[in-house]
């Protein structure tokens, strides 16, 4: 195999990799401290709840739903992208939102509920070290 071959197959592989496995992200804002800090990096997982079809909110195909206290990364009804913890799940079809510092969080406190449609996946890693399933002190 050429250098440019090999080139071309790497491109390719990273791009399936990053439109439909996982994603990273760089966390931004204080909404999620102590779970998640501004500037940490993200590992998402997009496969944790189905296949969701690239830049549209809609799932091909959905096998599970956000339970509460996983950390989710999703589109807000204005089109913005956050991360947040799923604190509850609504007639399977929306989730309400909140950050783990509800001082300084925009969430579903404000905005209301999130279509489950909305979400792009579970993040998994945080830096390295595993996010926990719940929020501190609970």
């Amino acid at each position: 195999m050429t250098g440019k071959k090999a080139v071309i197959y790497a491109f390719v592989i990273a791009l399936i990799l990053k439109v439909f496995f996982f994603d990273l992200i760089i966390a931004q804002g204080q909404s999620m401290e102590p779970a998640v800090k501004n500037g940490d990096i993200l590992i998402v997982s997009r496969l944790r709840y189905g296949i969701h079809l690239p830049h549209r909110q809609k799932y091909l195909i959905r096998w599970a739903h956000p339970e509460p206290g996983e950390v989710v990364v999703f589109y807000t009804p204005t089109g913005e992208l956050a991360v947040k913890r799923c604190s509850s799940l609504i007639d399977g079809r929306r989730f309400y939102a909140e950050g783990d510092n509800s001082l300084a969080s925009y969430d579903s406190r404000s905005y209301g509920a999130v279509p489950v449609d909305n979400i792009i996946g579970k993040v998994l890693l945080r830096n390295k070290v595993l996010l926990r399933s719940t929020a501190p002190g609970r």
